[in-house]
This record gives C-alpha cells, sequence and structure tokens, in this order.
C-alpha cells in the first residue's frame, strides 16, 4: 500500500514538472518571437538613411558629423599605461623535494 502511494505521488509530480516545462517551453517561444520583432524594428529604426535624415535635421542642436579616418588618430599616437615593475626581492623561495612515495 505504501509503495502504490509512493507510486502515485511521483506520477503526480511528473505531471506538475511535465505541465510546467511545457509552460516554459510556450514562454521561451513567445519570448523569441518577441526577440525577432525587436530585432526586425531595431534594424528598421537605425537605417543609414533615416540616421543620416535625423542627424541633418536636428544639426543645430547636435551638431554630428559623418566619422571619417581622420577623426582618428594614428595607433603611434596613443599613449598606453607603462607596465608594473614587479619587485621580487621579497619572495621567500621554498624547495619540494620528494614528491611522491619515498621509502623512508
Amino acid at each position: 500500500m505504501g509503495l502504490a502511494y509512493w507510486a502515485y505521488q511521483e506520477n503526480v509530480k511528473t505531471k506538475l514538472e511535465l505541465t510546467y516545462a511545457q509552460e516554459l517551453q510556450k514562454a521561451l517561444g513567445e519570448a523569441r518571437s518577441r526577440l525577432t520583432i525587436l530585432r526586425a524594428e531595431w534594424a528598421y529604426q537605425n537605417r543609414p538613411r533615416r540616421l543620416q535624415h535625423l542627424a541633418d535635421m536636428n544639426y543645430d542642436n547636435l551638431q554630428l558629423l559623418p566619422l571619417r579616418a581622420d577623426h582618428f588618430a594614428s595607433i603611434d599616437q596613443v599613449r598606453f599605461p607603462a607596465l608594473p615593475r614587479l619587485n621580487l626581492s621579497g619572495l621567500e623561495i621554498v624547495e619540494i623535494a620528494n614528491r611522491g612515495d619515498s621509502n623512508d
């Protein structure tokens, strides 16, 4: 009798988990669908012609200019931070010998 009760409880738990998994799959499908729509909308809103038109329309306020190669510095003009100097004088040397089995 106890075994039958346990089996019934496991069956109920399994059905609940399967229902939950199906709900998650449905929610995941809906989220993927929304994401596809949002990506399409993002691509539509970021069309180069549209952005150029907006930049031209708002030039007085934003003063945006198209990017050109001469707007960027060459690599030899970039200052990189100096490499840190390591002070190894305060380190202690520890020898490890006879690793493994020894017959002492």
